[in-house]
């Protein structure tokens, strides 16, 4: 990222400290959930739904590695902060994989349920991190984090579609 400028060194606001202990929680919710996704792919009833989730998951590694272009630019190391909000909706889409039965649509509908919850806490996670990057006029940053909001919002509206136009109605007769 030769081309990218670092952050002017300078005392950190409170308001940049937030900003920057935001992208650490972000950057800690990526990695947790990398390493969930493939559960709830294999739990999937549905080769479609499979495969959105394995799409997301080759997603959220080029976000793992956005965000590091991020630290990157801000002059510092990657690091991460547990980020509650995310071990609690992984924990509830593990739930889901245990409470419902195996190589059905019902559990296919609860997976997308759980998709599009972490979905929506990204989606607001990332889009208040573009505003405070536009607000800071870190255009870099800013550039970066919009790219994987906007990559949130096609996997939800594509959680979406295959909820209605498939799963849903098979998951109704399971």
């Amino acid at each position: 990222m030769a081309t990218q400028t670092k952050a002017p060194k300078k005392k950190e606001s409170k308001f940049q400290k937030l900003f920057i202990d935001e992208i650490k929680d972000i950057y800690w919710a990526e990695k947790h959930l990398a390493k969930a996704l493939p559960k709830m792919s294999k739990g999937a009833t549905s080769s479609k739904l499979a495969s959105a989730i394995d799409k997301h998951l080759e997603e959220t590694k080029n976000h793992i590695s956005r965000l590091e272009d991020v630290f990157e630019i801000l002059g510092l190391k990657p690091q991460a902060k547990k980020c509650d909000a995310m071990a609690g909706l992984v924990k509830e889409a593990e739930s889901i994989l245990e409470d419902t039965d195996s190589d059905t649509m019902v559990r296919d509908a609860g997976i997308i349920i759980a998709s599009q919850k972490v979905e929506h806490y990204e989606i607001a996670s990332y889009g208040s991190l573009v505003a405070f990057a536009k607000k800071m006029g870190l255009k870099d940053v800013a550039l970066l984090l919009s790219k994987t909001l906007e990559e949130e919002k096609a996997t939800d509206s594509g959680l979406t579609k295959l909820a209605i136009s498939e799963i849903n109605e098979e998951a109704e007769v399971d």
